[in-house]
């Protein structure tokens, strides 16, 4: 494996991988930044393989983002579990489906919807900058957990994201309180992934041990610039990675 890559894309792979644990910390996204790099990196193994080895590295930074959070911000059980229990599920059920559904034909309704994001997010001020006094419970958190679970197990770019907008606009939280919430549920969809992957040999185990330390170092700091700047960051960082997936998507059709 290791006569693929020179030394330098190693450490350019490792700085993104930073990079990546980071944004995905804030606002989500990371795999945005990760997974493309991955890719070229890479360019002799299979995509289920990078796929893989990218879920194996940003779940490392993942969990490390969400015991980071879990320290300053309450959560509740009975709204978190339900959340990542259906996210689990969705996502090995979209993970099942991807083979016989074509990605090309969900990329215009990825990018009206995300369009649509934007509008929301910057038309509406008040938008992610604090919780309903009454948010919603956990029914309504297992039904958005499902539907981000199985768009995770389908495409994958943006989850993260997706599930931040959904967490304001439908459950009622912040932006702050939102992203650390999407932590628990993207460990969850990662882990779903992973039951697949690691069975069918589909993770390269020395570069995720090389590149993970980078990626929880990244989520690590990602996570305490989150707690420390507040809901103005996180909404900033937000709508930057909403900007950067709608320019992907716009020059891949």
């Amino acid at each position: 494996m290791w006569h693929d890559i020179s030394t330098w894309t190693l450490v350019i792979c490792i700085g993104v991988a930073f990079l990546a644990g980071f944004v995905d910390a804030v606002a989500g996204g990371g795999g945005l930044i990760q997974l493309p790099v991955m890719l070229l990196a890479f360019p002799n193994q299979s995509l289920a393989t990078v796929s893989g080895t990218n879920k194996s590295i940003s779940i490392v930074g993942t969990t490390a983002a969400a015991r980071t959070y879990a320290k300053q911000i309450p959560f509740n059980p009975k709204f978190v579990v339900p959340m990542a229990a259906s996210a689990f599920a969705g996502s090995a059920g979209g993970a099942a489906l991807v083979t016989r559904i074509s990605r090309a034909a969900f990329e215009p309704i990825i990018l009206g919807m995300l369009i649509a994001v934007v509008i929301v997010t910057l038309f509406r001020p008040d938008f992610g900058n604090v919780t309903r006094p009454q948010p919603r419970g956990p029914v309504s958190a297992s039904v958005v957990g499902a539907g981000i679970g199985f768009y995770d197990g389908i495409m994958g770019p943006g989850t993260g994201m997706f599930l931040v907008f959904s967490l304001i606009a439908y459950i009622g939280l912040d932006f702050l309180t939102s992203s650390a919430t999407a932590k628990f549920v993207n460990v969850a969809t990662n882990a779903a992934a992973l039951v697949v992957f690691i069975p069918t040999n589909h993770v390269m185990w020395a570069i995720t041990a090389v590149m993970a330390p980078a990626n929880l170092l990244g989520g690590l700091v990602g996570a305490r610039t989150a707690l420390n700047r507040g809901s103005a960051f996180v909404r900033i960082v937000f709508l930057v990675m909403v900007g950067l997936m709608i320019a992907r998507l716009v020059t891949s059709l």
